[in-house]
């Protein structure tokens, strides 16, 4: 699939990327390659292929959640560089 330059400017605009022309030029002819070898992969007959979400035959690898030992809340806030009663102080961030 050949991409005209205003589809690659389009793009651009899209994705907010300034371009120069030959940038523009070497993009165009680089996304229609990439287009190109996916209407290759389209053409494969997949219909007798299980859909793969992962490419190990894993199942769920977590562990099950227990409930533990918890640090107390004078534990937790004893290194505290700055603190407001039960709180970490931090910065204000604007």
């Amino acid at each position: 699939m050949k991409l005209s330059r205003e589809l690659v400017e389009h793009v651009s605009l899209l994705a907010r990327l300034a371009l120069s022309e030959d940038e523009k030029e070497k993009f165009r002819s680089q996304l229609s390659a990439i287009l190109d070898y996916a209407e290759i992969i389209n053409r494969v007959d997949t219909s007798e292929v299980e859909p793969t979400y992962h490419v190990l035959p894993l199942r769920n690898v977590t562990r099950p959640d227990e409930v533990g030992k918890t640090l107390s809340l004078e534990d937790a806030l004893k290194n505290a560089p700055d603190r407001d009663g039960n709180y970490f102080r931090v910065p204000r961030i604007i």
